[in-house]
């Protein structure tokens, strides 16, 4: 299917609406086991979204655990709504979370990190397409600090679903992804 980002945000928050919370949890597991087999455990920096539950997105508590088993360095952020910039915060065990007017949970404070040093970022998305290109909330926080990211930073995606055809209203300052992670699939663009 062709569609606006607006028809896809549409579309995809009403499907993501009718998930059980099991069906929730064994997607999530599989997207998990699909992130394990990309060629990214060499890395140390990973940027890790916490899922907002009433918004039933993919659960990234395994892949918190994951990443940690791996002793990798995880970093979780706080958004600015109005500036529309998220502050980066390593997270740690003495790391405070605490959900937002907007139910994120986010770090309290912390020990920041520049984009520049994040090298993995995982990116909540709505839908995506076989391009690479994604649809988000439409607030503009992830292309901001995808922006400020080292150009050679791995971008996965997250998703329930698996790809449109193409995002009719994609503009130049969107930023692609380098691999979408469904719990079928692995999309590599």
């Amino acid at each position: 299917m062709k569609a606006t980002k607006q028809e896809f945000r549409t579309k995809y928050k009403a499907l993501r609406q009718n998930l059980s919370e099991t069906e929730i949890e064994q997607s999530s597991l599989a997207i998990a086991n699909g992130v394990l087999r990309l060629p990214i455990w060499d890395k140390s920096y990973f940027h890790l979204f916490l899922s907002i539950v009433e918004h039933k997105e993919v659960d990234t508590e395994l892949l918190l655990h994951l990443l940690a088993g791996k002793d990798k360095e995880i970093i979780v952020s706080k958004a600015d709504f109005e500036t529309r910039i998220m502050t980066h915060f390593l997270l740690t065990d003495n790391t405070k979370i605490q959900k937002n007017a907007y139910h994120i949970p986010e770090p309290v404070t912390g020990i920041e990190v520049p984009s520049k040093k994040i090298e993995v970022v995982f990116v909540p998305l709505l839908a995506f397409d076989k391009k690479g290109n994604r649809v988000g909330y439409g607030k503009g926080f992830y292309d901001k600090f995808l922006a400020e990211c080292a150009p050679e930073t791995i971008k996965i995606g997250l998703s329930f679903f698996e790809a449109e055809e193409a995002i009719m209203d994609v503009f130049e300052a969107d930023i692609k992804l380098d691999y979408c992670i469904t719990p079928q699939s692995c999309y590599h663009f």
